[in-house]
């Protein structure tokens, strides 16, 4: 039976500043504008139809909403409210998202953009943890400059210990 879905799309993020989440992406990661869906300064996506398919708390405003192309993978859709209460980014061991990776050619050159953009590394790039991955390549988290956790990640798909109930290879850029 063929698989209802394709792929991942895009990855929705609130950040306190479009324009500036932009520039850090573009700049670490060459990523592009494909368009702003909701342009700021424009008249807010508000009230109970807004709050109820957004699941947003009562009273949020979306004021911009911009999405990102990047040459090869899935689209960064950029959220920005007002009005309304916000958190701080989950980190790895809350429940929910809590990070994504960017799967890069060159680990060293990669973090460097990462850290030049204005990102903090959490640790030095090193070999990936776990059993099925252990001597596949290397990673790396860090934080975006609002706080949002990622990964830098390289490895070699030919060296990924798969099990035996393996039900399928991951997807590699």
């Amino acid at each position: 039976m063929a698989s209802i879905t394709r792929g991942i799309d895009h990855i929705g993020m609130t950040v306190p500043d479009i324009e500036e989440a932009t520039k850090f992406f573009k700049d670490a990661f060459d990523a592009k504008i494909s368009y702003d869906n909701k342009k700021l300064g424009d008249e807010p996506m508000k009230g109970a139809d807004v709050e109820q398919k957004l699941g947003v708390r009562p009273g949020a405003q979306v004021i911009h909403v911009r999405m990102l192309a990047f040459d090869n993978g899935a689209s960064i859709e950029l959220f920005n409210y007002q009005n309304t209460e916000q958190k701080e980014p989950v980190i790895a061991s809350d429940i929910g998202i809590q990070h994504f990776g960017f799967y890069v050619d060159d680990m060293q050159r990669a973090a460097k953009r990462f850290v030049d953009a204005g990102g903090e590394l959490l640790s030095e790039p090193g070999g990936i943890l776990g059993d099925a991955e252990e001597g596949s390549g290397e990673f790396v988290y860090g934080h975006l400059p609002w706080g949002t956790l990622i990964e830098l990640i390289s490895y070699d798909q030919d060296k990924i210990n798969y099990p035996s109930d393996s039900e399928g290879k991951r997807f590699t850029p």
